[in-house]
Formats: structure tokens, C-alpha cells, sequence
């Protein structure tokens, strides 16, 4: 099960003597293990006496099963956490698998791994009697829908799933980075319900992200010598090309809709207007649709989608120069991708 699922309903495991919390996104394991905690052992701030934690790297079996052996005084039930536990599993395997045969009755053990193969003997013990959490990283839509849920359930914000894509393509797809990014959020909208994808534009992503506008409305405005400075930059920070390409698309995507709905027969400005294009950009992005002509705009969606691919290994080309390509003819100075 994974810990986005896993957390919608942690509640309903509370029976279960022993989990495994294992993957390397270390803000979702640490999510999973606090609702795990509240769970077992409630709200009340003295619940921490039933809650005993080691340190894997550092900790003898015996002093773990000694404390899941005792009984609390405190409660009915005590929780045992062994953190980083790798080497504490690689060490005592096949006392674990013992001690998973034959759990104590009002203790839970919690061990937090990196990695955790579900062929291994003690895998498929924990998977009879216990359950393994997989704290993995999100992406795409589940990434978008875990902002989304975070944004009301942590800050009580209102979070489109536009501005959750507008998000991951400027800080990227860490959940420890991206809820720091909406603690700012919340703080900047203040009392306002929503926060919306121009307050994240506004706010998120540092330099990186004003340099990726900057070029990408150099791009609109026929700027190419500043757009091909931002993307320097860019590229020279370290910025990744997938990143880069993911803001171009973000923005240009909306334009290439706008383009499709004008053919059907809305006025631009409204066809611009209904695909998301922000309002500041309307009138701006007007002017760039009609300098590059009908049929350049009609090209605009194949020629992203043909990008995508190629950085996804469809090409040879050097990924620079696949960018370099791609901000050429979105400025109407090619016909197209091939």
C-alpha cells in the first residue's frame, strides 16, 4: 500500500502488531508514522510515555524486543519505532521473522526503511500478519492531488489542480520543499480562500522561476536574445532541462488550446481568456498569435509534444540544444519540430 493511500485511512490498522514504513521520500514516511502514532496511542500529550523510538543504526534486538515485551503502565498499548533500520534488519532477519510469528500482544513495532523486497522470507511474514507502507515519490496527477489535499487538510486553502501542476513544474517534486512552498503560500494569500496559479507564480520557485517566465515571455514578445540568456542562466544554475521544458510547456500548452478554440469560432481574446492563459498575459499573448500567423499557432501543441518526446530519449540531440530548437519555433522562427 502506498502512504497516500495509507493515510485516508490509517485509523482502520490500528489492530495490526507490526509495519514496515520503507522508500525514500522521507516527508510522506514521516506523515505515515505520525498518523500511525496518533492512532495507536491518541491525542493526549501524555501518550508519548507508550511511544519508545531507537535509532537502527545504533540499536541492539535485545533492548527492542526487551521494550515490546513490557508493559506499559501508562496505557494499553506500546508503540516501538526503530528509525533508518536497514542494518538493524540486515543484523537480526531471522529473529524478526520470529518475533513476526509471535508479536506481543499490546505492542506495535514500526521499523522505517530505505528498502524492503517483497521476495525476502521476512517480506512475506509481514505481508500475512503485518503491513508494509511504500513512502515512494509521488508524481503526475497523484502529485497534484496530494497538493490539493494538503493545501486543505494542512493550511485549510483551496488549491486548483492548475496551480498544483504550476507548483511541481517550479519547486520540483519533493514534498518537504513543496509544503514549505505552500506554508508560504498560506501566509501570502492571508485571508483569502483560494490560492491561486498567479499567487503561485508570484511567490514560488526563487530566481529560477522569475528567469523561466522572463524567457518565456521573451519568446512571446520575439525577445530570442533574452530568451536565450535566461535559458543560460538557467542551464549554467544547474536547473534541470526536464524542468525548464515543464514551464515552457505549462504556459504554451494553454496558448496551443486557445489557438484550437478560436478555430471553432470564439473570439481570441475570449479563446485565450477560457484556455487559463493569466489576464495580465491576454493582450500580450494576443499580439504574439497573430505575429506568428494561424498556421505557426496550429503547430504549437505538436511541436511541445514532439519536445516531450524527444526529451524523453526520443533524440540524440544534446538537451540544450533541444531547447534552443524548441524556443526557435515557439518564437515563429521555424515551422516546426521535426
Amino acid at each position: 500500500m502506498h502512504a497516500s493511500e495509507f493515510l485516508k485511512k490509517a485509523g482502520e490498522y490500528d489492530s495490526i502488531p507490526v509495519f514496515v514504513l520503507y522508500g525514500s521520500e522521507r516527508h510522506l514516511m514521516h506523515a505515515a508514522q505520525h498518523a500511525l502514532v496518533k492512532s495507536l496511542l491518541g491525542d493526549d500529550d501524555d501518550d508519548d510515555l507508550g511511544e519508545t523510538r531507537f535509532n537502527g543504526k545504533d540499536t541492539e534486538l535485545q533492548a527492542v524486543t526487551d521494550e515490546l515485551r513490557t508493559v506499559s503502565m501508562w496505557g494499553d498499548r506500546r508503540v516501538v519505532i526503530v528509525e533508518m533500520a536497514d542494518e538493524f534488519v540486515s543484523n537480526n532477519r531471522a529473529a524478526l521473522e520470529r518475533y513476526v510469528d509471535s508479536p506481543a500482544k499490546k505492542s506495535v513495532l514500526i521499523l522505517t526503511v530505505g528498502k524492503w523486497p517483497k521476495n525476502t522470507r521476512l517480506a512475506k511474514k509481514v505481508a500475512k500478519t503485518g503491513l508494509a507502507v511504500e513512502c515512494s515519490e509521488l508524481k503526475g496527477a497523484a502529485l497534484s492531488r496530494w497538493l490539493v489535499t494538503a493545501a486543505r487538510d494542512e493550511f485549510g486553502k483551496q488549491l486548483s489542480s492548475e496551480a498544483a501542476t504550476l507548483m511541481v513544474n517550479l519547486a520540483g517534486s519533493q514534498l518537504g520543499m513543496l509544503n514549505q512552498e505552500l506554508a508560504k503560500l498560506t501566509s501570502y494569500v492571508g485571508a483569502n480562500e483560494r490560492i491561486t496559479p498567479d499567487d503561485v507564480r508570484k511567490l514560488v520557485g526563487g530566481w529560477k522561476a522569475e528567469t523561466t517566465w522572463t524567457m518565456i515571455n521573451a519568446v512571446r514578445d520575439g525577445k530570442m536574445d533574452v530568451a536565450f540568456e535566461c535559458l543560460e542562466k538557467l542551464l549554467i544554475a544547474g536547473e534541470a532541462p526536464q524542468r525548464i521544458l515543464g514551464g515552457i510547456n505549462f504556459v504554451f500548452r494553454k496558448v496551443a488550446h486557445a489557438t484550437e478554440y478560436a478555430r471553432a469560432g470564439i473570439k481570441l481574446s475570449g479563446a485565450l481568456r477560457k484556455a487559463g492563459v493569466f489576464p495580465n498575459d491576454v493582450a500580450a499573448t494576443e499580439r504574439y498569435l497573430r505575429r506568428i500567423g494561424r498556421p505557426k499557432a496550429e503547430r504549437l501543441l505538436a511541436n511541445l509534444m514532439t519536445a516531450d518526446n524527444h526529451m524523453k530519449g526520443g533524440s540524440r540531440i544534446p538537451e540544450r540544444i533541444q531547447l534552443e530548437q524548441l524556443l526557435v519555433t515557439l518564437g515563429g522562427h521555424a515551422n516546426a519540430l521535426g
